[in-house]
C-alpha cells in the first residue's frame, strides 16, 4: 500500500496546474462542465497510468535494485524537467466539440507528463507497479475531476509558479537519487 500512497500523493503535486488539467478547465470555461469531457479525461488517465505502471513491470523485476534505484531517478528527473520546460497553454479560442479530438489531445499530453513519469519512478523503485499503478490513476482522476469541477482555480498564474517550483525539487531529488545510486549502492 506504500506504493499506492506515496504513488497518489507524488502525481497530485506533479499534476497540479499541468496541461492536461489546465486544458480540462480551459475546455469547461469556454463549454461549461460537459459530463463527456470529465468521463473521457477519466478514461485516459487511467489508461496512461496503466500504460505506465505495465511498462515498470517489465523492466523492474529484470534490474538488481541499485539499477532500479537509478532508472526511478532518472524517471523523476524527467518529470521535474517536464514540469519546469513544459507550460500549459492558456483558453482554447476554438475548441471542438468533438470528444474523440478531445481525447487524442489529452492523450498525447499525459503519455509524457510529469504524472505519468512518477507512475513509471514509483513502480520501478518499489518493484510494485499494480499498486503505483492505481495510485496514479487515482491521483489523476482527482485532477481531472478539479479541472472539470473547478476551472477558474485551475488556471491562477500562481498555479503555475508552484509547478514550476514542484518540479524544480523533482529534478533536484532526481539528481541527488541518481547520484546516490551510482556512488552508493
Amino acid at each position: 500500500m506504500t506504493g499506492f500512497y506515496f504513488t497518489f500523493l507524488a502525481v497530485l503535486l506533479a499534476g497540479l496546474g499541468a496541461r492536461d488539467q489546465v486544458t480540462v478547465a480551459g475546455l469547461t470555461l469556454r463549454q461549461g462542465a460537459r459530463p463527456g469531457v470529465l468521463a473521457v479525461g477519466i478514461v485516459v488517465s487511467v489508461a496512461t497510468a496503466a500504460a505506465a505502471a505495465w511498462a515498470a513491470s517489465l523492466i523492474a523485476p529484470t534490474l538488481p535494485p541499485a539499477a532500479r534505484q537509478f532508472l526511478a531517478a532518472v524517471a523523476l528527473a524527467l518529470a521535474g524537467g517536464e514540469a519546469l520546460l513544459l507550460s500549459p497553454r492558456g483558453k482554447p479560442k476554438e475548441p471542438t466539440h468533438s470528444l474523440g479530438a478531445f481525447g487524442i489531445v489529452i492523450l498525447s499530453q499525459q503519455l509524457t507528463d510529469a504524472a505519468r513519469f512518477l507512475v513509471f519512478a514509483m513502480a520501478v523503485a518499489t518493484n510494485a507497479p499494480l499498486p503505483a499503478g492505481v495510485g496514479g490513476a487515482v491521483g489523476g482522476i482527482v485532477l481531472i475531476g478539479a479541472g472539470w469541477l473547478a476551472p477558474e482555480y485551475v488556471t491562477r498564474p500562481l498555479l503555475r509558479r508552484l509547478r514550476r517550483v514542484i518540479g524544480g525539487m523533482m529534478l533536484l531529488a532526481g539528481v541527488i537519487l541518481g547520484l546516490e545510486a551510482i556512488y552508493f549502492p
